[in-house]
């Protein structure tokens, strides 16, 4: 029988031989992509995607998700950005009703607890919004980060460690566009505890769970993000949130212009 630690040394030691192949090689001209050219449907489609995704957590149709979608869905995630290359991400895919019972009982322990978090006026606006889709989706999927996929030493992550969870999350976010061209709802389910859901999908301790997501096609796609709608919130006008070369700088005569553009396209994200 082969000894584990030698299996695992013989692993980093081929894992490193990559790295380093990897390192050495350069591109040459013929690796240089062929010129890509958007053109005004292409940009527009793009907007129109992102100013329509939605988190979906109540509107979800039982019909199944066909393998040839959720496989475009998920190409379109595993090519996020990753510092270094590391892809730190696996996508589970979720569809026993028993799994996704555990999972919403965690989910329910959690939101209970949360109620309580939050100032008195606000418990029963937060005890009334559904929160999440985990039995009513078809699929669920959980995205996470192996931390130590390709080692300590990782080509920017050096200085920000967080880079590798930034990274998964990047894979989500190209999930969730993607799935919304493709017809389908996201929602993302944030209020449980990680060591839950590593407990009821069986994930090794070392691995983070980064997004647990219920995804379906949709009745409908609200207008407007549900917490807004509700009144939980209101978007923030993103003049406000622009500074000049120090924080809390809003202002500077040479990018006056900036400001101005902005607040004349206001009415842009609602144009699609």
């Amino acid at each position: 029988m082969e000894n584990p630690q030698t299996s695992a040394a013989a692993t980093a030691d081929n894992r490193d031989s990559i790295n380093r192949t990897a390192v050495t090689q350069r591109p040459s001209e013929a690796d240089h992509q062929p010129a890509v050219d958007f053109d005004d449907a292409d940009r527009q489609g793009l907007y129109k995607t992102i100013f329509n995704r939605r988190d979906v957590r109540g509107q979800f149709k039982p019909d199944a998700i066909p393998d040839e979608v959720l496989s475009r869905v998920l190409y379109a995630a595993h090519h996020a950005p990753s510092v270094g290359f590391m892809q730190p991400w696996d996508f589970m895919v979720i569809r026993d009703p028993a799994v996704k019972q555990q999972v919403h009982e965690a989910f329910t322990v959690a939101h209970n607890e949360a109620a309580e978090m939050f100032p008195e006026a606000k418990r029963d606006t937060y005890r009334k919004l559904k929160l999440e889709g985990i039995m009513e989706s078809p699929v669920n999927i959980c995205i996470t980060c192996d931390r130590e996929r390709t080692g300590p030493a990782v080509i920017g992550r050096t200085h920000i460690k967080s880079m590798d969870v930034y990274s998964s999350v990047c894979a989500v976010q190209n999930l969730w566009l993607a799935a919304r061209t493709e017809g389908l709802g996201v929602g993302w389910v944030s209020i449980v505890k990680l060591r839950k859901l590593q407990e009821a999908l069986g994930i090794p301790s070392n691995i983070v769970p980064i997004a647990y997501l219920c995804v379906g096609y949709v009745s409908h796609f609200y207008q407007k993000p549900e917490l807004e709608s509700a009144g939980w919130l209101p978007r923030v006008p993103l003049e406000e949130l622009i500074h000049f070369d120090q924080w809390h700088n809003h202002r500077h005569a040479d990018e006056e212009s900036l400001i101005e553009q902005i607040q004349a396209l206001q009415g842009f994200p609602h144009s699609f």
